[in-house]
């Protein structure tokens, strides 16, 4: 069997990207570095909300999941899902809250939208948990992020449209 050699992305300065356990961010800078002897390639990516600057090595792209903002069809495919039911499994909540981490941590836009949709709360249903609301939070603030930069919009109107949909 022969692997598969998948294509390198190329990743250029001013360019959105998507680090999956930190979500939206703006590559500002490709510059070399001399770090314990060793001149690495450096990815530099700014994440204005956090206030936030990774460098990132260049040979560890792959390792940490950094990709480029996704497809419109990809996007299309998670404003879907919000219009799903939610799908709310009677496990532990500790379990449930773990489950929820790692789909927001996949980086993937569908996923992060099963959260949204799953943990939304519309105003005449009981109070959420301060654990659930933050991670309702969380993944909310990286879909809006991410739906914005993909449609040329404000994070603001992006979360908008995204609790128009839910209301739905």
């Amino acid at each position: 069997m022969v692997a598969k050699k998948l294509p390198t992305v190329t990743f250029n300065s001013g360019e959105y990207v998507v680090y999956p356990t930190h979500g939206v961010g703006k590559i500002s800078d490709i510059s070399k570095q001399t770090i314990a002897g060793t001149e690495l390639e450096l990815l530099v990516v700014n994440f204005e909300k956090d206030k936030m600057t990774l460098r990132i090595p260049m040979t560890n792209l792959k390792n940490v999941g950094l990709r480029k903002i996704s497809e419109p069809e990809t996007i299309n495919q998670a404003l879907e899902t919000l219009k799903g039911k939610a799908k709310v499994r009677k496990i532990m909540w500790s379990r449930r809250a773990q489950e929820y981490e790692n789909k927001i941590n996949s980086g993937n836009p569908v996923s992060v939208a099963e959260v949204v949709r799953d943990l939304h709360r519309r105003e005449n249903i009981a109070e959420q948990s301060y654990s659930e609301r933050q991670i309702y939070e969380q993944a909310f603030d990286r879909l809006a992020s991410e739906v914005a930069v993909c449609e040329n919009i404000s994070v603001d109107e992006a979360g908008k449209k995204l609790l128009g949909i839910l209301a739905k």
